[in-house]
């Protein structure tokens, strides 16, 4: 794809990603114009070319940013044991934040994989596999360890993830429970699905 240097580019190309995320999330891929999205930077239609040489190769884009800046913030920040209680914690705490932070992200990646062409599907399709792969590890672990009880473990990565990115749906800042709540009450939950032994009367795990 073809930069603009300098800082204006980098603001400018920032816009354009934005504003094409919510326009997206609003009326659908094949819905928005090209033009639309540039009276809503406020550039000429032939600026978006500057960035972005077709409306295909924008969406393509647009879902693998989001792919991987999950995959980067999760190597960042991940624990640094192996202990798969903890990485299983740690992950419901990090998907659910990530999912509440960039909902339209999460929202067009999920309902635009139709609109990708073929070949651009199949690169969106490998780097969600890898994010789905992350919790079959943490999964596989706490089965060898004998710590996490599942009949299946792919069929339970999708079960968990189903419903922790179904959070961003509905979930609400001024509603009942805080983002910390939140998270507690699905980290219970998760632990539930996936067999862990359930936490004594103070929270903790035996």
């Amino acid at each position: 794809m073809a930069r603009t240097a300098g800082s204006e580019g980098s603001r400018t190309e920032e816009s354009i990603r934005r504003a094409a995320i919510g326009l997206i999330a609003e009326r659908g891929f094949e819905a928005m114009t090209l033009r639309e999205l540039a009276r809503r930077v406020g550039v000429q239609p032939g600026t978006l070319y500057r960035y972005f040489p077709s409306k295909g190769r924008m969406l393509v884009e647009l879902l693998l940013e989001h792919l991987e800046f999950l995959l980067g913030q999760w190597e960042r920040t991940q624990p640094a044991g192996a202990d798969p209680l903890e990485r299983l914690r740690a992950f419901v705490d990090f998907h659910i934040r990530a999912h509440t932070l960039r909902r339209r992200e999460v929202f067009v990646a999920n309902m635009e994989l139709r609109s990708l062409a073929p070949a651009d599907r199949r690169r969106v399709v490998a780097l969600r596999r890898r994010y789905e792969d992350i919790l079959a590890g943490i999964l596989h672990a706490g089965v060898a360890a004998r710590v996490f009880r599942v009949p299946d473990v792919r069929v339970a990565t999708f079960a968990v993830l189903a419903m922790l990115t179904g959070v961003g749906a509905w979930y609400r800042e001024s509603g009942r429970l805080g983002k910390r709540e939140l998270i507690d009450v699905h980290t219970q939950l998760v632990m539930q699905c996936v067999g862990a032994a359930p936490p004594d009367h103070d929270g903790r795990s035996p």
